[in-house]
């Protein structure tokens, strides 16, 4: 499952650094305010689906662009979980931090996930019970014993509400640890904290799609994910810390009031 997942990720990668050749081509539609889905989101979510159903035929879909599937109900044992392109945005300026984010949750538990990034040919693959990997090489989080000595990465949504309340917890944060680094793609922030990049990352309102597959490479490369008050619905809620267990616990205090 993980080797399809890993063919359906290259195979949207080369529909992805296709288009990146000509921005300019591409047709841009506006969700929401600063939220934008594109035909290459689209042809790129359309890759990875038929790869996946070509080789797991009765497996269900949770797709940002397509949606659920027929067969997604509360009974299906498989559901593949899919952001084709996890910064879109950054894309549509060339700005090189996207990524191709795929998850297979198994009876409620993710138990695959892969997180390719075409720019750098950064492939991050987790299977549960079998650690992370970047490259095919063992990732592990990297464990400061101070947040003081922290490099901590953030995100907001579109939402010019999320902005204000951002600002507050990077006011919060920003004062106590290293540095913040805010990059555009929750996926790769979190493979980022799997890889020992950054040693923590926080935001809030994602949806499962965004932050499915990333979670799985931060808890197998020995990591903590939860929401703002250390609870562990935090594919449902969206309110997401993941980071090495010493800095977890000292980021809960800090994001409670914004629990």
């Amino acid at each position: 499952m993980l080797n399809t997942a890993i063919k359906a990720a290259r195979r949207a990668a080369t529909v992805i650094n296709r288009a990146s050749f000509d921005l300019d081509r591409i047709v841009v539609s506006e969700k929401q305010h600063n939220d934008f889905v594109t035909d290459v989101d689209q042809a790129s979510e359309q890759a990875i689906v038929e790869t996946l159903l070509k080789a797991y035929p009765d497996h269900a879909i949770l797709g940002e662009e397509s949606g659920p599937s027929r067969n997604l109900n509360d009974d299906s044992e498989y559901v593949w979980i899919i952001d084709p392109i996890d910064g879109t945005t950054n894309f549509l300026h060339g700005y090189p931090n996207y990524c191709i984010s795929i998850a297979l949750q198994h009876k409620g538990v993710i138990t695959q996930a892969v997180i390719y990034d075409p720019v750098r040919n950064d492939l991050f693959t987790a299977t549960k019970g079998a650690g992370a990997y970047l490259n095919d090489k063992r990732i592990r989080v990297r464990n400061h014993d101070r947040i003081g000595k922290a490099l901590i990465a953030a995100g907001h949504g579109p939402d010019p509400r999320a902005l204000a309340e951002y600002l507050r917890m990077y006011e919060v944060v920003a004062s106590r640890c290293h540095g913040v680094r805010s990059s555009g793609s929750a996926a790769l922030e979190l493979a980022n904290v799997a890889a020992g990049r950054v040693d923590a990352y926080f935001e809030k309102g994602l949806k499962i799609w965004d932050i499915a597959a990333g979670s799985l490479l931060v808890t197998e490369a020995g990591g903590i994910v939860g929401e703002f008050n250390g609870e562990s619905s935090y594919l449902n809620k969206g309110d997401i810390i993941a980071a090495g267990p010493k800095v977890f616990a000292q980021m809960i205090p800090l994001m409670v009031p914004f629990a």
